[in-house]
């Protein structure tokens, strides 16, 4: 008797050789990839897998953290920001100087993520209007050099000479 209810690719296979079934394996393939950012992306494809071997092969970069006798899920981390941020993200400054990425200029309703206060009051005049016009992320590097550039500016902490 055939268990329609297999839960590995090992099963989906021994069911296939039981019925005698020829051609590919069909599956829903989801690949989850994670930004630095914290941006989360999901992409679904239908997979077409004629040999397992080569199947493995093709996502040998990724994580396998669930599958079923229809789906895989996998995982990876990616070492940039988000195409989000890359078209549309934005450095600026609440009202309270928290320092937060924003869905475009920066504005109340469109915050993204927040990071840190910044003490105002220590900031270059052109570095605090930056900041509140918005500072465009456009790269993985331009993140980096911005976070980095106003952490020294940080509310509350000491700086060390």
């Amino acid at each position: 008797m055939i268990n329609e209810k297999s839960n590995s690719v090992h099963e989906v296979e021994s069911n296939r050789e039981e019925k005698n079934i020829e051609g590919p394996l069909m599956i829903k393939v989801i690949l989850e990839r994670e930004y630095l950012d914290g941006e989360v992306s999901q992409e679904t494809i239908e997979e077409t897998i004629w040999t397992l071997e080569d199947f493995w092969a093709k996502y040998e970069q990724w994580q396998l953290v669930d599958m079923d006798i229809d789906y895989m899920v996998f995982s990876r981390k990616m070492d940039d920001i988000s195409p989000l941020l890359k078209a549309n993200g934005y450095f600026g400054v609440t009202e309270d100087g928290t320092l937060t990425i924003f869905n475009g200029k920066p504005q109340k309703t469109n915050i993204i993520q927040s990071f840190f206060q910044i003490d105002l009051g220590k900031l270059e005049s052109t570095k605090c209007e930056e900041l509140k016009k918005g500072i465009p992320i456009v790269s993985k590097d331009r993140y980096v050099e911005v976070l980095e550039t106003f952490k020294s500016y940080t509310a509350g902490e000491k700086q060390e000479n």
